[in-house]
Parts: C-alpha cells; sequence; structure tokens
C-alpha cells in the first residue's frame, strides 16, 4: 500500500488565513508564510493553498503570497482559486506552485482540465469539489459553497477523471468544521470507483478520524486545517499514531 499523505490546507482571505465552519463563520487562524513553513518543518506530505473568495469576487488569486509561501517549504505545494485560464495556471507555476486546483471554473467550463491536462500534465491538475448531500443525491457547488449545481459528485468527478483530472480534492459541506470526521461512506465509494487519487476534506477533528479515512473511507490522503492551525493535533504525533494502526505514512 502507498504511503497515505498528510496535508494541511491554508484557507486563505484578504491574505490571512481563516478557517470557518460550513464554509461560513471565519476566523483568522495565523500568519500563511509562517504556518506553511512550520508545517514543511513538521513533516507534512503536502500543502494546500485556497484563495477561498478570489472566484465569487471575480479576481485572481495572490501571486505574491504563494511565492513568498513556495520560498519557505520543500514539499509539494497545490494552489486553488480564482483560476480561470491557463496563464493563471502558467503565473502560479511561476510563482513556486507544483499543482493547481480548479473548482468552479472547471464546473462553468470543464474543458479547461482537458487544457492544464494537456499543456501541464495530469499530475498538475487537480479538481476540486465542494458538495453537499440533498434527497439521497451529492450535489456538486460553486463559488465556495455559495451556488448550488446540477453536477452531481460522482459522474461530475468521473468526468474529471476523463479529461486528464490528475487526483480529486474532495470537500463535504456538511462536515466542514464540524470535527466529527470525515464523510467517510461517500468517500469509499469515490475511491472505489475512481483510478486516480482521492484527498478527503471536511470533518478531521481528532487522530481517529484521520486512521478512518484512510481505512474506512479508503483515501490516498486527509487534507484539514483548524485541527493543525490551532495545534489541537501536531503532525509528528498524527504519523506515529497512524502508524500505532496500520497506516502506512512517512515519517
Amino acid at each position: 500500500m502507498l504511503a497515505k499523505r498528510i496535508i494541511p490546507c491554508l484557507d486563505i482571505k484578504d491574505g490571512q488565513t481563516v478557517k470557518g465552519t460550513n464554509f461560513v463563520n471565519l476566523r483568522h487562524a495565523g500568519d500563511p508564510v509562517e504556518l506553511a513553513r512550520m508545517y514543511s518543518e513538521q513533516g507534512a506530505d503536502e500543502l494546500v493553498f485556497l484563495d477561498i473568495t478570489a472566484s465569487f469576487e471575480g479576481r485572481k488569486t495572490f501571486v505574491e503570497l504563494v511565492r513568498r509561501i513556495a520560498e519557505n517549504i520543500s514539499i509539494p505545494f497545490t494552489v486553488g482559486g480564482g483560476i480561470h485560464e491557463l496563464n493563471d495556471v502558467a503565473r502560479l507555476l511561476d510563482a513556486g506552485a507544483d499543482k493547481v486546483s480548479v473548482n468552479s471554473a472547471a464546473i462553468r467550463n470543464p474543458k479547461l482540465i482537458d487544457e492544464i491536462a494537456g499543456h501541464f500534465g495530469s499530475q498538475v491538475c487537480v479538481l476540486a469539489v465542494d458538495a453537499k448531500q440533498a434527497a439521497g443525491e451529492w450535489r456538486c457547488y460553486l463559488n465556495g459553497g455559495r451556488v448550488v449545481t446540477e453536477r452531481e459528485l460522482m459522474s461530475w468527478t468521473k468526468e474529471a477523471q476523463e479529461r486528464g483530472a490528475g487526483e480529486i480534492l474532495f470537500t463535504s459541506m456538511d462536515h466542514d468544521g464540524v470535527k466529527t470526521g470525515y464523510a467517510n461512506e461517500v468517500l469509499a465509494v469515490l475511491s472505489e470507483n475512481l483510478s486516480i487519487p482521492v484527498i478527503a476534506s471536511g470533518g478531521a477533528g481528532a487522530k481517529e478520524h484521520f486512521r478512518d479515512a484512510f481505512l474506512q473511507g479508503k483515501a490516498d490522503a486527509a487534507l484539514a486545517a483548524s485541527v493543525f492551525h490551532f495545534g489541537e493535533i501536531k503532525i509528528p504525533d498524527l504519523k506515529l499514531y497512524l502508524c500505532s494502526q496500520g497506516v502506512p505514512v512517512r515519517i
């Protein structure tokens, strides 16, 4: 079994790290450059930077902040938010990102996935999906969880895979920030039906939740924010715990 990845996420608003619950009630969580450096030193496997209001506000991601973070870390770095065209991708890769995450723009223009994968390689293209369950169906949302779409989770992620996405970053909006565990049932279905890695997001509150995302949800990686930002879980401690539970991780 491949090593499972632990990925801290920096949700950025107005140049600062924030964290909310169910995508609302944001609170300040620290300086993004300092947090990024700390996570890199602690042994995080990757880092994700999401400019969470870029799409809603109709602007580009903060490139200078991306550059400052990239200069301070030595782990793979994914950036998302406000990416609409290949020039946006090129600008972020030039600033030090290793991958880009697309969500709203890909739903509006699915060919963007083909273009990113075709120009830069599938390994650069991460499809982020914010979804919520209603009447037994998982529906995908736009603009940081503000707008529901007709896109259904399973069909959309399969289409994205066929178009060349290299990974799926799945956030259950109902689990986000609640700290009661990941959406393991639907994670397992995603993992079983896709041939590309699935990153679990939304719900981490305890070390056991990471274990369950890997063993029950069959996720390839687990992303979390507040439990890391506010010091509730230390990454080295988490990795030692996962090892003790039979989950392969890089120590």
